[in-house]
């Protein structure tokens, strides 16, 4: 889809709405804010295949020659010990967690799928691995062979093809929406433009958005951007609030990536449960999954 310059955006994947023109959008009981935690269990190769494209990823000590030890052990500490601690701070603040999956996480840590499946988890497509990243280098074969090879084994480990969709390191070529569309996915999480949900146009069905806040993941913030930990925590409860305010006249969306290697650190963690039992402990807040809150979305559309 090549870009046309005209007044607005550059593309056709949606239309373009100002929040200030919208009808009014009521979550659940009235909540002013709907919040859904993400979290991403995304494996790091030993060795990405040929040709792959991999963006530097965060973890361990800086680039280093193969193998990087340091990266890859610290990228697995979140399969081995900091999912669970993420998910007993999610299930005391009653969040009931979306879990981003890639296929070789499906096929090769059936435990971790059992165990999240255990306790209620959804889980959603997220790619092949974490090094290996849907870009416009990819052909639409590969992309389209990616994409179901990603879903496929999802199906093949928890017994039901995924619903939602968010792509390592939030990559997408310029077919990549409809691609998913078609390969069965209702909503996608890698536009980060919104505090809505809304829709994103495809023929091969209703296919939504549900906007990450990007500069909330945990990744972006504290490793990229060096945010302390407890800067971070006031983060997450400045943006609560603010949401919270403008919930009162419409419904807003606070959705939350998380990668279980970092915040699940032993002296992260408790300030991500203070951040969160800050949101929780308030009325007028819905705390659901990605398909939960695009259901509710869908069959009820914000009303002018």
């Amino acid at each position: 889809m090549p870009a046309q310059r005209r007044l607005g955006m550059d593309h056709e994947h949606y239309d373009w709405s100002p929040m200030v023109n919208r009808g009014k959008l009521s979550w659940p009981d009235e909540a002013r804010v709907a919040i859904c935690v993400i979290l991403d269990l995304g494996r790091m190769e030993w060795s990405p295949p040929q040709g792959s494209f991999t963006p530097g990823l965060a973890g361990g000590l800086g680039v280093r020659d193969f193998p990087d030890y340091a990266r890859l052990s610290h990228r697995e500490y979140g399969h081995r010990v900091g999912i669970f601690r993420v998910l007993d701070v999610l299930e005391k603040s009653g969040i009931k967690p979306t879990v981003a999956m890639d296929a070789l996480t499906a096929d090769n840590y059936p435990y971790l799928v059992s165990h999240c499946l255990s306790r209620g988890c959804e889980i959603i497509g997220h790619g092949v691995s974490s090094s290996q990243t849907i870009s416009s280098r990819m052909s639409q074969e590969e992309e389209t062979g990616y994409i179901q090879t990603s879903i496929e084994a999802l199906t093949r480990a928890t017994g039901a093809a995924p619903k939602g969709w968010l792509g390592p390191e939030y990559g997408e070529s310029s077919r990549t929406p409809q691609l998913l569309s078609q390969a069965g996915i209702r909503y996608v999480c890698d536009w980060a433009n919104d505090e809505q949900p809304y829709a994103l146009k495809s023929p091969h069905g209703d296919l939504f958005a549900l906007p990450i806040m990007v500069e909330l993941d945990d990744v972006v913030a504290m490793w990229n951007r060096r945010v302390t930990v407890g800067r971070y925590r006031d983060m997450l409860k400045e943006s609560f609030d603010t949401l919270y305010l403008d919930g009162a006249q419409s419904g807003r969306l606070l959705v939350i990536n998380l990668h279980p290697w970092l915040i699940g650190q032993p002296f992260r963690i408790n300030y991500l449960d203070d951040a969160l039992t800050h949101m929780t402990r308030r009325g007028g807040v819905w705390a659901a999954s990605g398909s939960e809150i695009i259901d509710w979305y869908q069959r009820n559309p914000p009303v002018t």
